[in-house]
């Protein structure tokens, strides 16, 4: 399903598709932990060129098909490496998610990486334990995409990346 997935660096010309990929309210409710503002295009594109600038942040476009179907990132948090991702809303379901977060973890090989979901996520809590992730703890956190403190999970990954899709 997913064979003809790949990942690449980001270029210029990928921002205004995770610009509008972003303004989906469904995907923000369930992301629960994005921009205050996801219309807020200055602070968009602030956000991306932070990302892009920093050498220790790994941001890759997903690529089906030849058509940007959305991003994964790793990045430092604290002492620790997270990974990230959104897909198009209009492409959930597949597998385009994992088989992206699969990728990156081929990518990016110290161990371990955490990721966080809010609890009610199952789709990427989902993902994420398909990738190898377990949860290994909980926490809550004031998640702008809902205007609300939302619980979420923890996870990890301490072994080696899985086999690539």
């Amino acid at each position: 399903m997913t064979a003809d997935l790949r990942l690449r660096p980001v270029h210029d010309g990928d921002l205004p598709l995770f610009f509008a990929h972003l303004q989906d309210a469904e995907a923000n409710w369930m992301a629960a932990f994005g921009p205050a503002d996801p219309g807020d295009r200055v602070v968009f594109d602030a956000h991306w060129r932070r990302v892009r600038d920093d050498p220790a942040v790994v941001p890759r476009t997903v690529v089906v098909g030849g058509d940007v179907v959305g991003h994964v990132i790793a990045f430092p948090a604290g002492d620790c490496t997270e990974v990230s991702y959104w897909i198009d809303p209009r492409r959930w379901g597949r597998g385009y998610a994992t088989g992206a977060l699969t990728e990156l973890l081929a990518e990016v090989s110290h161990r371990p990486v955490h990721a966080r979901v809010a609890k009610d996520n199952r789709a990427s809590l989902a993902v994420l334990r398909k990738c190898g992730f377990v949860v290994t703890g909980e926490d809550r956190g004031y998640a702008q995409g809902r205007g609300a403190e939302v619980a979420e999970w923890v996870l990890e990954l301490s072994g080696p990346a899985p086999l690539a899709a």
